[in-house]
């Protein structure tokens, strides 16, 4: 997976004229009740009552801790296609992707809910922010206990943590993938009901920065006048 994608070529925002269906498939929003995938050379954890990890609860610290972040991103999705643009991070709850291309899409989170939009579609979906694959990254804590952590695979370059949560988004799964000496996220991929990867790769991160105060703000009266209009 992380070998995939170690090569980042230029942008292709022409993977931006894809359905607003094949958006949603990047898996930051959408999960389903697809069986969980193992990765191979993961070391699985036994049961659900099994004890969480030193190193995967130092890094989940480690990056709980830090309460705001910018940067760039690289998105990968399912068929290869590939995007990027520049996030915003602020705990707890709160994301922002602006998407390069036409499209001017933006995936934006409050704290509470999530909302796609495509203001060159003047498209709009609205999505509770507990039930995605996102609330697990944007914790004031994330929260390893339960079971959630499915695997563990620690390498001289890499360390990679696998985690799932049937009460936030089914079956699907998000792994994350850690810089094992600073701890820093370097990247994640989620795999949606079907199966398929949507892998988001951060870089130029900046932490501890302050936003403007709408950065995160979703117009919900808007979104309910598309979601009107498109019925």
């Amino acid at each position: 997976m992380r070998r995939n994608h170690e090569r980042v070529t230029g942008m292709n925002n022409s993977s931006f004229a894809q359905t607003r269906r094949q958006v949603l498939g990047l898996g930051l929003v959408l999960a389903g009740a697809a069986a969980i995938n193992v990765v191979p050379g993961f070391q699985l954890l036994a049961s659900a009552q099994a004890a969480v990890p030193a190193t995967a609860q130092k890094i989940a610290d480690r990056f709980s801790s830090v309460k705001s972040m910018s940067g760039e991103f690289v998105q990968f999705g399912p068929k290869g296609e590939q995007t990027g643009g520049k996030f915003f991070l602020e705990r707890p709850g709160k994301i922002r992707f602006n998407y390069d291309g036409a499209s001017n899409f933006r995936v934006i989170s409050d704290g509470q809910s999530v909302v796609i939009l495509n203001k060159r579609l003047n498209t709009s979906d609205l999505y509770p922010l507990s039930k995605t694959p996102l609330k697990l990254l944007l914790d004031n804590r994330i929260d390893l206990s339960g079971g959630r952590v499915k695997s563990v695979k620690e390498e001289n370059d890499l360390t990679t943590i696998q985690l799932a949560d049937k009460s936030v988004f089914g079956n699907s799964k998000i792994t994350m993938m850690f810089d094992p000496k600073s701890y820093e996220l370097r990247q994640w991929t989620i795999t949606d009901a079907q199966g398929k990867d949507t892998t988001v790769m951060i870089f130029n991160v900046k932490e501890g920065v302050s936003f403007a105060a709408d950065t995160f703000a979703i117009d919900y009266t808007a979104n309910r006048e598309l979601n009107t209009k498109s019925r």
